[in-house]
């Protein structure tokens, strides 16, 4: 019998996959069938006008076209040459590509998704980008697929909101990191006012954003899981009390206590960002 966490990231999945065909297909909308929070956000808040001019002219068009995200966390994440990064929740590669780009061919960039639409339009997007240094890899982010201390920098845009264990997410990206690995993620963040209830009304319009953390959440959350210099960000507005926002944190050289963060309950209503 599923959970209710099944049943969300089932839906979860289907969005993504419904996107990557949408965009295979070669879609005008630019955003993909039933997607970017079901047509509900403007585009100045998700997707490709996030990245600035050069970086989309660094990108095949399927791969612009397929971005959901509502930031750039590789505009953040201070990428240097020779470093391995990982991306948790890659859709179409955007921002595996950019990264292996800036690691250059002696880094590595992998991108992990849990849907096959998505990882085969990723491949596409790398091989037609000439991305030899970017792999990508299937699974789920509360069960990263990749031994411990093995990363350097964990980047993600838009997809830790949508998990319905963050607790597990974060302790996967502290498990995964080098003593003093970094993150740099943008995600959507709450308000320390809105409770779960609140998010989970303004989710019913604009459902990617029903499960985010509160900024003080975050905080714990991160910090409970072994992180040092935690900032959250906000960004810009997505619906009253909810931001786009810049997460970063540096993992302890020492982080083998992982305390409890929060409970957030699922979502109502997965999204799709």
């Amino acid at each position: 019998m599923s959970t209710t966490a099944d049943r969300l990231r089932e839906e979860v999945r289907r969005r993504y996959a419904e996107s990557a065909l949408a965009v295979t297909a070669r879609s005008s909308s630019g955003c993909g069938s039933d997607s970017c929070c079901d047509g509900e956000s403007d585009a100045a808040t998700f997707g490709e006008t996030l990245y600035d001019a050069e970086q989309r002219g660094e990108l095949p068009d399927a791969a612009v076209l397929a971005s959901l995200g509502c930031g750039n966390p590789t505009a953040v994440a201070d990428l240097h040459e020779g470093e391995t990064v990982l991306d948790l929740g890659s859709g179409g590669g955007i921002d595996v590509i950019l990264s292996a780009k800036r690691v250059g061919p002696t880094g590595t960039a992998y991108g992990l998704d849990m849907t096959d639409e998505m990882l085969a339009l990723a491949q596409q997007n790398a091989t037609a980008a000439g991305a030899a240094n970017a792999h990508f890899l299937k699974g789920i982010i509360e069960q990263i697929p990749l031994p411990a201390s093995s990363v350097d920098v964990v980047i993600s845009n838009c997809v830790i909101n949508l998990s319905t264990d963050k607790a597990a997410v974060l302790t996967e990206i502290a498990r995964v990191l080098k003593p003093g690995g970094r993150v740099g993620v943008s995600d959507i963040v709450a308000e320390d006012q809105l409770s779960h209830d609140d998010r989970a009304a303004r989710g019913s319009y604009v459902g990617c954003i029903a499960g985010a953390l509160s900024r003080s959440e975050y905080v714990a959350g991160l910090e409970a899981a072994g992180f040092e210099e935690v900032s959250v960000e906000f960004t810009h507005e997505v619906a009253d009390g909810m931001h786009g926002a810049i997460v970063k944190a540096r993992k302890t050289e020492q982080s083998d206590a992982v305390g409890p963060l929060p409970v957030i309950q699922p979502a109502a209503r997965a999204g799709c960002c």
